[in-house]
């Protein structure tokens, strides 16, 4: 089957489903997401803590959001991509409203600001500790009710099309690499779909699944970033992954795992050991609130050093109502499994959280190839740098799906499809036998990435991990040739096309900086200079 859209949005999340909604009140063309799993399963659901805006201007300042975001990414951030996001959060904080979307507010009906690791003042915006299953709840409201909107849910996008597809040969080096739409699995024929299209937009979360535990949902694999990287796109940064500090510590959940806001923390939260000793003032002097890469890589030292499996979070010293009232679902969770979190504490340690790099686009989102915005997780805008700062994310999507659709609209015009596409080579077979090499490959990867490209790095985990991924990819593609297209082998290959972007660029990187620390090059990049 071949399909034709004008705007052609692989992902559903925050970024995703925005541009969809901006695009289709232009009506200037036929707008289709493609969704791998159902509307409500992204990334989006799972952001606990909030968006990140100014909005109390007697205390706070664009400025202040500025400096504070290029504090966090060590200054590697792009300082255009920082002023657009924070310049131009509050007029989207205002459509997302007019969406739908509901923050808490106090009694003078102003907006409930918490403030996080890193931010100099109160400026995140919530709804109580499910903000990005609020902010997913009102978009999926949105997009379901918009006649002009196709949803195509549990379809998974294989390859993007470009003029490799048309016997070209196509390499990095090639000046104009054009994308023509997607390959896409279609779930009830389990045939393969020709999507094409005007512009393709990606905006397919992130790649935590490629870790052992991650607080990502299991489809997090960086189909994005693989797809975009195998058609010869530019990526970067991938060497910074955030690892959340504080996943609650609960045998057998591990992707995702539950997540502990980092809003806790903001709340007054204080990490102790089991013991009930502090700890954090060996580390930094802003104690718990210290940026997410130092609390992480504290608790990583003390789990080693005690041989523990976890260390805890302690709020048992507020005021309980106040903490249920502020964190019901995480008190709930814990309940649920036997934590009291007003009287006992709550085990916690690091999970794979959020990709800082990932697909390379301009201000306006525009990939490196030509007709291919990148929103959202997958995408490096170069707001985050070497690390991302609390709640800039969400904003960020929102954000950057704005620029895109005033860019890709202003030049829709200019495009049309490309009618000599050829369909999907679905030849091979696949049977219950080979399957059990994809499940066995992609525990092997989750391994890999865990135990060498962790928290803590060295060259010599590097190399291991880099020839362990090789091997991985040899047999996987040798495998996809001779099977059909299925979803488990096509994130099996993306995962490890992520896990092999992520260590090569952590082998590139002969310093400590940003989310990256390696024990073979301690000194920061500014240490050098001294």
């Amino acid at each position: 089957m071949v399909f034709k859209y004008d705007f052609l949005i692989i992902g559903a999340g925050v970024a995703g489903m925005s541009y969809a909604l901006k695009t289709a009140r232009a009506h200037k063309g036929k707008v289709c997401i493609i969704c791998k799993t159902s509307l409500d399963e992204a990334n989006t659901s799972f952001a606990q803590g909030g968006v990140a805006s100014v909005t109390n201007l007697k205390t706070d300042n664009f400025d202040k959001h500025i400096e504070d975001t290029m504090i966090a990414g060590d200054y590697i951030n792009d300082r255009r991509a920082v002023e657009q996001v924070v310049r131009n959060a509050p007029e989207q904080i205002d459509e997302l409203v007019k969406w739908g979307v509901s923050f808490d507010r106090n009694d003078r009906g102003e907006f409930d600001l918490h403030r996080e690791g890193g931010h100099s003042e109160f400026r995140i915006l919530h709804h109580a500790d499910d903000t990005g299953a609020e902010i997913q709840r009102g978009l999926m409201s949105a997009i379901r009710s918009n006649p002009d909107i196709t949803i195509k849910e549990n379809h998974f996008a294989v390859e993007i099309i470009t003029q490799h597809h048309l016997g070209a040969r196509v390499t990095r080096r090639t000046p104009y690499i054009h994308c023509y739409g997607a390959y896409v699995l279609n779930p009830d024929t389990q045939k393969v779909d020709t999507y094409l299209s005007k512009v393709t937009i990606m905006c397919t979360g992130g790649c935590g699944a490629v870790y052992q535990t991650t607080t990502n949902p299991v489809i997090a694999t960086g189909d994005g970033e693989a797809m975009v990287y195998r058609a010869k796109g530019t990526v970067a940064d991938m060497e910074f992954v955030q690892f959340h500090p504080t996943a609650l510590y609960h045998p057998g959940e591990t992707h995702p795992a539950f997540l502990i806001t980092e809003a806790m923390r903001g709340y007054g939260g204080i990490l102790k050991l089991p013991n009930g000793e502090t700890f954090m003032e060996k580390y930094d002097e802003r104690l718990s609130l210290a940026p997410r890469d130092i609390v992480a890589r504290a608790i990583d030292k003390e789990m080693k050093t005690h041989g523990l499996s976890h260390v805890c979070l302690d709020v048992t010293h507020k005021n309980p109502e106040e903490t249920k009232r502020h964190f019901p679902n995480i008190y709930m969770k814990c309940k649920s499994i036997g934590i009291d979190i007003t009287t006992d504490y709550i085990p916690v340690r690091p999970a794979a959280h959020y990709m800082c790099g990932g697909i390379k686009v301009d201000i306006n989102g525009q990939s490196s190839i030509e007709r291919l915005y990148a929103l959202g997780e997958c995408a490096c805008t170069g707001l985050h740098g070497g690390n991302r700062l609390a709640s800039n994310s969400l904003i960020e999507a929102v954000v950057y799906a704005d620029a895109a659709a005033r860019h890709s609209l202003a030049h829709i015009d200019e495009y049309d499809f490309n009618d000599k596409v050829p369909e999907w080579n679905d030849e091979g077979t696949l049977t219950n036998e080979e399957k059990v090499l994809i499940t066995q490959s992609v525990k092997e990867v989750g391994e890999i990435m865990s135990n060498y490209v962790g928290i803590v790095r060295s060259d010599m985990r590097l190399k291991r991990a880099w020839d362990r991924l090789d091997m991985l990819y040899e047999e996987t593609e040798n495998l996809f040739k001779r099977v059909k297209a299925s979803r488990d082998i096509c994130e099996l290959r993306n995962m490890i096309n992520v896990g092999y972007l992520i260590t090569r660029w952590a082998i590139e990187r002969k310093e400590c900086r940003g989310l990256h620390f390696t024990i073979d090059y301690p000194h920061h990049a500014y240490d050098k200079q001294r």
